[in-house]
């Protein structure tokens, strides 16, 4: 056989073996996984499931495994038929209360992934499982995504016959958090990480949703009125866009750079003294004797489906608001431990003191990503500036940490801004993004995220839309020429 034959042959045959290895086939049956012993877990059953065209249904065939780790970790992992050598688990919303993988659907890009409900059974906003319950606290600070975790792999490597080549972890808003408490706490866990709009400073923003819960609530037996409604929050909206739209080059609907913003809330018409007053408190954050506890929002944020109202401002259908719930339930059950606590006499004074042992275990601030840089592993953190939810410049503020800890900290770590987005998507902004396939391939390809393309498909009216994304500090704007709709005349900035 003549050398070019011999290695065209030999390349032939590394493709079919790159094939094999990216769809690997199970070694064992779902029947003998069910009945895997595994420490201090319980596998309550593994059976096969065809796939479905049905929308919201997993499209291949796949092994679900549902169980329990130690008490009460509830999880489910689904084991594609066809893998494709890596492990994908997604974070939980909220105070999460059932099993949540917010990357449910990369099975069927033939990922095993896996989700849990960090130890406990609940509605989303529901505190009350923590009430003097360290192990269930715990298990939801961090402790039940790191066990889910290993417990996954082991089925993995156990269900395949082979090692996972990589390990990712996707989550946004509680998994946002997660996945920053995983850099942080577990940098062995994953190779890659994407932090979505993340709560990881959970005494800031529980103090700033008592701060506004005073603010317009203060009464507690008085919470079906208030003085900001929706059709309030709307004109505001509509106020904020025609001060500082066209500031950043394009009059679109979506401020670009809110941090560089001009606007100026005395010139806004036709609101209250007490109006004005609310507003200040929700743009200024919480503050105590100490100084800044939690920074507010910034503008943008203010009206439609996805603004202050339903977050922040209330009362709606399913009770007062979001963040009233939320911070509520968090005083009541994290910090507390007392289910009758009174958020309108609480003072501030003593914050610190009152949230430092909960904050032990729920905060993921550490700006030290050393030992993840070690190891090889990369984070990428998002977060939409009309996020409102949880203010973004909390979550810059902890990447500016991260670079004062080291300057050369954008080689494994980036954050991209989102105009126009709301807490983890939507809005008007252009917020379109495979955020695992971008973190696959600054992981296995080395291709760090430059720039990140944004999508927003049109609906029959607005065309389809693209913004570039590119790495904090910049940010994309305007070049003044072609279409604004189009990402190819937009230009990175830094100031």
């Amino acid at each position: 056989m003549k050398w070019p034959t011999l290695f065209v042959v030999l390349v032939a045959a590394l493709v079919l073996l790159g094939n094999a290895v990216a769809a690997s086939a199970a070694v064992m049956s779902a029947e003998d996984l069910a009945a895997l012993r595994l420490p201090d877990v319980r596998i309550e059953s593994a059976v096969h499931e065809a796939g479905s065209p049905e929308p919201g249904k997993v499209r291949v065939g796949h092994v679900k495994v549902d169980g329990v780790i130690g008490k009460a970790i509830r999880f489910e992992v689904l084991l594609p038929d066809a893998w494709n050598g890596r492990f994908a688990m997604g974070g939980g919303g909220g105070l999460v209360g059932s099993v949540q993988n917010s990357v449910r659907g990369s099975v069927n890009d033939g990922y095993a992934t896996a989700g849990t409900d960090t130890g406990h059974q609940a509605g989303g906003t529901d505190g009350s499982w923590a009430l003097n319950d360290l192990e269930a606290f715990v298990n939801f600070g961090h402790a039940a995504i790191h066990r889910t975790a290993e417990v996954s792999k082991a089925i993995i490597r156990a269900y395949y016959g082979q090692d996972i080549n990589k390990s990712y972890f996707v989550g946004c808003s509680r998994g946002g958090g997660q996945a920053l408490m995983e850099a942080q706490r577990y940098p062995e866990d994953f190779d890659g990480i994407v932090s979505g709009a993340p709560a990881f400073n959970w005494t800031g923003f529980a103090a700033m949703g008592i701060n506004l819960a005073q603010t317009f609530y203060p009464d507690p037996k008085k919470l079906t009125e208030t003085v900001l409604t929706q059709a309030d929050l709307d004109r505001l909206a509509k106020e904020v866009l025609q001060q500082t739209d066209a500031q950043d080059g394009l009059k679109d609907g979506i401020i670009d750079n809110p941090a560089a913003a001009k606007f100026d809330l005395a010139q806004v018409p036709n609101l209250t003294d007490a109006q004005r007053k609310a507003i200040s408190v929700v743009y200024e954050g919480v503050k105590n004797q100490d100084g800044p506890i939690y920074p507010g929002f910034p503008i943008g944020a203010e009206g439609g489906p996805g603004g202050w109202f339903n977050w922040l401002v209330g009362p709606t259908e399913n009770g007062v608001n979001l963040s009233f719930a939320f911070s509520t339930n968090i005083y009541k059950y994290f910090f507390f431990h007392n289910a009758d606590w009174d958020y309108s006499t609480y003072d501030f004074a003593t914050w610190k003191k009152d949230t430092h042992l909960g904050g032990t275990v729920l905060n993921a601030l550490d700006p030290d990503l050393g030992p993840m840089n070690a190891r090889g592993g990369k984070l990428i953190i998002w977060h939409g500036w009309s996020d409102a939810a949880l203010p973004a410049g909390e979550t810059v503020k902890y990447y500016e940490s991260v670079l004062a800890k080291d300057p050369n900290a954008a080689n494994y770590a980036r954050l991209f801004m989102v105009p126009g987005c709301y807490h983890c998507g939507g809005g008007p902004g252009i917020s379109g993004v495979d955020w695992l396939g971008e973190i696959v391939k600054w992981v296995e390809e080395g291709i760090a995220p430059d720039v990140i393309i944004a999508t927003k498909s049109g609906d029959g009216i607005d065309p389809a839309k693209s913004r570039p994304l590119f790495p904090y500090p910049a940010w994309a704007k305007y070049d003044g020429e072609g279409d604004g709709n189009l990402a190819e005349n937009f230009v990175a900035v830094d100031k």
